[in-house]
C-alpha cells in the first residue's frame, strides 16, 4: 500500500516545535513534500535533521504569519521549491508563553497580539494559499482550533480561547466559499495536550491530571494524538468532508 500523502505538497506552519512537528514526522512518513514554516531558524534546525535523516523532504521558511509580506514569502518559497501545493495545515498560533490569569486582566496588547497571530494570520496564509489550490483544482485546508472555547478554561485563556473560536467560524465560512473551488477546509479541536509550550505553562502534571478527569479517556493527551485526524482530514478519504471541526481531546467535548 502507497503511503497516503505519496508526492503531495504540505504547508504546515509553526513546525519547529509542538504539534506542527508531529504533523511534520508523520506526513513526511507518508510520503509528503513539506514546507514548514518557524519564526527561528535555529530552533527549526534539530527538527528539519530529524525529517531529513528519515529520508523526508523538507524545507524550512522563517515567517511570522501576521505579516503580510511574510504569507506571500509562503506562497513564493513553495512554488519555488515544487510547483505546487496540495494541503496547508494552519498551526502556527501564539501558545507558548501564555499564562492564566483572570478574563479582566489581559492587557489589549495581550488580546491584539494574539488575535494579529492566531486568527487574523491564519486568515492571510488562506489568502496568500488559496489561489495557488485554485489554480490546480483542488486542496486541503486544515485548521488547528481548540476545545478551550467549549470547556471551563476559557475564562482564564480568555483571548487565546475566543481566537480559537472565531477559527471554528473562518473554518466554516472558508468552506462555504472554497467549495465549488473543490478546497477542503476543515479543523481539528485539540484538548489540552502536552507540548513543550503547555509544559512550560504547567511546570508539573497536575494540570494534565486535571484536564485528563473531565475527559472519557482519561490519560493526558500528546502531540501524536492529534495526527491521525490531521492526516485523514488532509487525505484524499476525506474529500467529501468539509466545514467540520472534529474535536481530538479524549471525549472531553461532545456533540
Amino acid at each position: 500500500m502507497s503511503p497516503v500523502l505519496q508526492d503531495k505538497v504540505a504547508i504546515i506552519t509553526g513546525a519547529s516545535r509542538g504539534l506542527g512537528k508531529a504533523f511534520a514526522m508523520r506526513f513526511a512518513e507518508e510520503g509528503a513534500k513539506l514546507l514548514l514554516t518557524t519564526t527561528s531558524l535555529e530552533r527549526a534546525e534539530a527538527t528539519e535533521k530529524e525529517i531529513k535523516d528519515k529520508g523526508g523532504e523538507v524545507t524550512f521558511v522563517k515567517a511570522d504569519i501576521s505579516v503580510a509580506g511574510d504569507t506571500q514569502k509562503i506562497a513564493d518559497e513553495v512554488m519555488k521549491q515544487y510547483g505546487r501545493v496540495d494541503i496547508l495545515v494552519n498551526n502556527a498560533a501564539i501558545w507558548f508563553g501564555i499564562r492564566a490569569k483572570p478574563w479582566h486582566l489581559w492587557t489589549e496588547e495581550e488580546w491584539d497580539r494574539i488575535f494579529s497571530v492566531n486568527v487574523k494570520g491564519t486568515w492571510m496564509v488562506c489568502k496568500a494559499i488559496v489561489p495557488l489550490m485554485e489554480k490546480a483544482g483542488k486542496g486541503k485546508i486544515v485548521n488547528i482550533a481548540s476545545n478551550v472555547a467549549r470547556v471551563g478554561g476559557a475564562p482564564v485563556f480568555m483571548p487565546y480561547a475566543c481566537g480559537k473560536g472565531a477559527i471554528y467560524t473562518l473554518t466554516h465560512a472558508l468552506a462555504h466559499a472554497l467549495g465549488k473551488s473543490n478546497i477542503n477546509v476543515n479543523a481539528i479541536a485539540p484538548g489540552f495536550t502536552a507540548t513543550e509550550a503547555s509544559i512550560d505553562m504547567t511546570g508539573g502534571g497536575a494540570s494534565f491530571d486535571a484536564a485528563a478527569s473531565g475527559q472519557s479517556i482519561p490519560r493526558r493527551e500528546e502531540p501524536e494524538d492529534l495526527v491521525g485526524a490531521t492526516l485523514f482530514l488532509a487525505s484524499s478519504d476525506s474529500d467529501f468532508i468539509s466545514g467540520q471541526v472534529i474535536y481530538v481531546d479524549g471525549g472531553t467535548v461532545m456533540l
